[in-house]
């Protein structure tokens, strides 16, 4: 049986800014699709394609804190740099992923890296926010730097395209992420008349975002950076396209805890929140500069 379309949400009117290097377009949370609805997701930003202008100033986001979930870094285009209070660092490349675990607290620094910076270019990112069960949210922080080269690729029938498998398992393949929950993060770039068939547990909440192209997903129309949301009913999807295409699909068992989020900490109680702020006011996330 197919899973249901529930709802087609656009992009949204206007982009907003994350510090001066990221112009991101938000489409969860907010009034029409909760945390409790997409969970265990729990944030999804992203930033379409914008060239930026070469520049000797480097773009980004200043010091930041997290606790008490994971984030998800994909980059199509462009190339971002980070670096943590935990002393670790890196680069993202075009089809590379960062999966860092905030756990029990880090302050984080996200920015264009150098040399991209000063060429300048076409950047293209998401941001996934992925949330932890309670027993997990005090696990130390740590980083999967899961570059191109190590992500699971599953080529379809036809020359119908590929699915690169991040985490989570098609076509019996299983991807390099390691999660706290069952989660699928699959990258789908399909070929011009490519069809895509998976099947989901009724259970998960799916999520489908357009990144490029338009598709018709279970024999609906979807259009270029529209998010898709399913229905608990069934488990089949089918994905087709008349156009070179690229798509994010994201499925989850749900967590069945509070959610307690303010800014940059998530967690279980108001309680628990104003400890996480306390933490970070008084040093205990380490310091970054």
């Amino acid at each position: 049986m197919r899973k249901t379309i529930e709802n087609v949400f656009p992009q949204s009117a206007g982009p907003g800014m994350v510090g001066d290097g990221f112009r991101v377009f938000n489409y969860f949370p907010n009034r029409e699709l909760s945390q409790r609805r997409v969970s265990p997701f729990l944030l999804l930003d992203f930033n379409a394609e914008i060239d930026f202008s070469p520049s000797d100033h480097i773009r980004g986001v200043g010091v930041h804190p997290h606790k008490g979930f994971e984030t998800v870094t994909i980059v199509y285009k462009g190339s971002v740099a980070h670096h943590d209070s935990t002393g670790s660092s890196g680069v993202i490349h075009p089809g590379d992923v960062q999966w860092m675990t905030a756990g029990a607290g880090v302050l984080h620094k996200e920015y264009h890296e150098e040399s991209y910076s000063k060429m300048g270019g076409p950047f293209e990112m998401i941001q996934l926010w992925v949330n932890l069960p309670a027993k997990y949210k005090q696990t130390p922080p740590k980083y999967q730097a899961i570059t191109a080269d190590r992500i699971t690729k599953v080529v379809l029938p036809d020359e119908g395209g590929t699915v690169n498998v991040i985490a989570g398992e098609y076509g019996g393949q299983r991807g390099p992420a390691n999660t706290f929950t069952e989660i699928n993060v699959w990258d789908l770039r399909l070929n011009r008349s490519g069809k895509f068939e998976g099947r989901i547990p009724a259970s998960h909440h799916t999520l489908l975002l357009v990144v490029k192209g338009s598709v018709e997903v279970n024999d609906r129309v979807i259009g270029e950076h529209d998010l898709v949301v399913f229905g608990q009913e069934g488990e089949e999807i089918e994905i087709r396209t008349k156009e070179n295409s690229v798509a994010l699909l994201l499925s989850g068992e749900p967590i069945h805890e509070p959610i307690a989020h303010y800014g940059p900490f998530v967690m279980n109680t108001t309680a628990e929140l104003e400890t996480a702020m306390q933490e970070y006011r008084t040093g205990k996330f380490g310091s970054l500069r």
